[in-house]
């Protein structure tokens, strides 16, 4: 990561408006009856029946979903003791990543106040405001006391994550790590070096997960803690053993785990070399490690090393567990987070480290494939999918251990709602895929050659979308499959080009200039087609010999579409193609077409697309709410692109009545639903929210479709190629992982639909 400079980190804080955080009303203010509402009198009645029922807050107020993080500066990390208001920007920080991470509101509390008897009470007093309590830089021991006591006498969530939030990643990394060297945790031989909030949680913590204390040897800034000091507090002497060792270097001879919550470069080569065999290393002062990674790994090749930094591997990064504890707990009212809910958020986090990872994250750490090993042993923070797994890992413990004041049920729904709260509905992608786990179909993959479409071949292969099939030059493919560590064992690899592929070739070419001889084909033209990669996959389809073919990764659209009209034919008796654009967004799903094929429809063309769409749709089991749009309202301009929607509309109109769909009319109309029925209350989508637009034209179809996902936030999915005789579909150019994968669970559905004769009757 680039080093930060002062300058840009002040200007960061202070451009704009101040700070990082701020306040958002979420009801109506526009009229005085919404501010009547809002304040008095009719905020009086939430208030009488809260004051009946307490639990009613939960109801009627923000109390559900706010927590306080609260701090009087004692031990800011990295700067110590500065005092409550000069840590609050770390504060108003930590209230932004709770946001941005699982939707958790956040008021920041700034107590001037060291006494923590009094720090107890000013808490315990405000807090019937939240429904959950994060404690924040404050110093040990103090902080131990704190914490224990208004978990005792409070019935909301307190969390100490300068203690527990290390304890629980660094939890999931050495339960990778032992994964990965073969060892006990029972039989670790621990060094902790540092005795202060998070070295102390961060051991009893591995001592609940299986470590055992007589194994531990603990440093403090005066060396070991030993049953000859007199000089250690009462926490401290809890890890005092009966030892002779006196240093650290001594400590380190022999351990299995060094993990280090002190200072930078107390740590030397020579130590890590005393060590045991594969050794880790956890070194998390931060911003310099005890000792670095560079170091580390230099002295020994065996090492698995973890710091508190984000340009090396293994960040142990605590916005990784609070925001999704946080949320877990707040959503089944939990009492407390106790040591249940927090060992489920650690065995969360090293379970889905070895999963495969999403191409997104991939990508916003710049990296090739990242896969579980010594270099990736806990989540990146920006895998979207923690919400879910760490959050409902800590709901089902806090039900489980009987502190959940809420059930939970349907465990699927709970997972939508998580990922739709950051903005990741993808509820219908789901459904896709889930229908193409049914019954997975083999699937080519055009492109094969490139990284981006094998890692989507692996990921269907894995989750059990489609059964793939490789094109592309066997050499290529299996040395990126190897040095990228795919796990693509058993999938079918065609060299489509080669000597072996000749036969297949032939008889392709056979296929091909029987159905094209009396539009000019010669048999020698047909041949040397089935040397682009193209013509062969598609033929693969049409012959039976695969169900679906995916291309156009790295090549133009027409080249890529030509030899699907040539081989599979359309479906239709109007002989017409679509392409149809899934755009996901926050308010759900939307269907546009054409964007991709036809480029200046004819009021007819409009109709078969429009008929097509709607039999796609229905596939996808959602009723289609057509709106044809245009530069014009019903009709008030009767010239170019309007009137052919216009004309259009009247035909489906007339012969298609059940069909919810009406036009044309501006974009604006066919978004905002009360517009639409105050202005056009004789509309057939008057009451309706529209889920589908027919665009007139190719070129308002793509222009709206691209500007949706750069400055809409909207995900697209496609093109969906609509009206061919077999799934053949067409992906962008340099399409990510992701969009290779959900196109191949469409295609994979599209063939499923086809077993059945399922075509489109226009």
């Amino acid at each position: 990561m680039a080093k930060i400079s002062k300058q840009e980190a002040l200007n960061y804080h202070c451009k704009g408006k101040p700070g990082k955080i701020e306040v958002i009303p979420t009801k109506a203010y526009s009229t005085q009856r919404d501010l009547s509402m809002a304040y008095t009198p009719g905020v009086a009645e939430p208030c009488r029946e809260i004051e009946k029922n307490p639990e009613d807050a939960y109801r009627y107020t923000a109390k559900g979903n706010l927590v306080a993080v609260v701090s009087n500066g004692t031990a800011v990390l990295g700067l110590g003791d500065i005092g409550a208001l000069a840590g609050k920007p770390v504060m108003e920080g930590k209230g932004l990543l709770f946001k941005v991470f699982a939707d958790v509101d956040v008021f920041d509390i700034e107590v001037d106040c060291k006494d923590p008897e009094k720090l107890i009470e000013i808490t315990k007093a405000i807090a019937p405001t939240f429904g959950g309590i994060n404690l924040e830089d404050i110093k040990a021991p103090e902080c131990f006391e704190i914490e224990e006591r208004l978990k005792k006498e409070l019935d909301i969530p307190v969390f100490h994550d300068d203690q527990h939030g290390t304890a629980i990643i660094s939890g999931a990394a050495l339960l990778n790590a032992l994964e990965l060297n073969g060892k006990n945790i029972t039989d670790l031989k621990v060094v902790v070096n540092g005795a202060g909030a998070s070295g102390v949680s961060c051991t009893l913590f591995y001592i609940s997960l299986g470590v055992k204390p007589e194994n531990i040897i603990m440093l403090d800034s005066k060396g070991v803690l030993h049953t000859g000091r007199t000089d250690i507090n009462e926490v401290k002497k809890e890890f005092a053993r009966d030892t002779k060792v006196r240093t650290l270097a001594e400590a380190m001879e022999g351990a299995d785990l060094f993990l280090g919550l002190s200072v930078g470069n107390v740590v030397s080569q020579d130590m890590v070399r005393s060590m045991a065999e594969n050794p880790i290393v956890f070194a998390m002062a931060n911003p310099t490690p005890e000792i670095s990674y560079d170091d580390a790994v230099a002295a020994r090749d065996d090492v698995i090393m973890a710091t508190g930094r984000s340009d090396f591997p293994n960040q142990v990064n605590n916005v990784l567990g609070f925001p999704f504890i946080f949320r877990g707990a707040l959503d089944v009212r939990a009492s407390t987070i106790n040591e249940e809910m927090k060992i489920a958020a650690c065995h969360a986090l090293a379970s889905l480290a070895k999963e495969l990872v999403p191409d997104d994250v991939n990508k916003a750490y710049g990296l090739e494939n990242l896969t579980f090993g010594r270099e990736y042993l806990i989540p990146k923070p920006l895998d979207p999918r923690l919400i879910s797994r760490v959050s409902s890992a800590v709901a089902r413990a806090a039900i489980d251990s009987g502190v959940a004041r809420r059930k939970i049920s349907d465990w699927k729904a709970y997972d939508l709602e998580l990922n739709r709260r950051l903005g990741f509905d993808n509820q219908l992608i789901r459904s896709i895929i889930e229908k193409a786990k049914q019954n997975p179909k083999r699937v080519v993959f055009a492109e094969a050659n490139n990284l981006k479409v094998l890692k989507a071949a692996q990921g269907v292969l894995v989750d059990g979308i489609a059964k793939p099939i490789l094109l592309g030059n066997t050499e290529v493919i299996r040395k990126l499959i190897a040095d990228n560590c795919l796990r693509l064992d058993g999938v079918p690899v065609i060299d489509y080009r080669s000597d072996r592929e000749e036969e297949r070739r032939e008889r392709y070419a056979g296929l091909l200039h029987e159905r094209r001889q009396r539009k000019g084909m010669l048999y020698d033209e047909a041949l040397e087609k089935m040397y682009n990669r193209d013509y062969f996959g598609v033929m693969m389809v049409e012959s039976g010999e695969a169900d679906a073919f995916i291309s156009g990764f790295s090549s133009r659209y027409a080249e890529t579409i030509r030899p699907a009209l040539q081989i599979v034919g359309t479906n239709n008796t109007m002989n017409h193609i679509a392409g149809m654009y899934l755009m996901i967004t926050k308010k759900g799903p939307f269907f546009f077409a054409d964007c991709t094929v036809n480029i200046e429809p004819s009021a007819r063309t409009l109709v078969d697309t429009t008929l097509l769409v709607a039999h796609a749709i229905r596939k996808f089991n959602i009723e289609p709410r057509i709106a044809l749009v245009s530069y014009s309202n019903f009709g008030s301009i009767r010239d170019g692109s309007p009137q052919r929607a216009h004309e259009a509309v009247e035909i489906l109109h007339k012969e298609h009545p059940d069909l919810m769909v009406d036009g044309e009319m501006q974009a604006n109309f066919a978004f905002n639903r009360e517009m639409r029925r105050i202005r056009f209350p004789f509309s057939m989508l008057a009451e309706a929210d529209i889920n589908t637009v027919i665009f007139p034209n190719l070129s308002s179809g793509n222009i709206a479709y691209k500007m949706m996902q750069e400055i809409g936030g909207a995900e697209a999915v496609g093109p969906i190629l609509l009206g061919l005789n077999k799934p053949v579909h067409i992906l962008q150019i340099e399409s990510s992982v992701r969009e290779i994968v959900n196109m191949a669970a469409i295609a994979v559905v599209d063939a499923q639909y086809l077993e059945r004769g399922d075509v489109a009757d226009i």
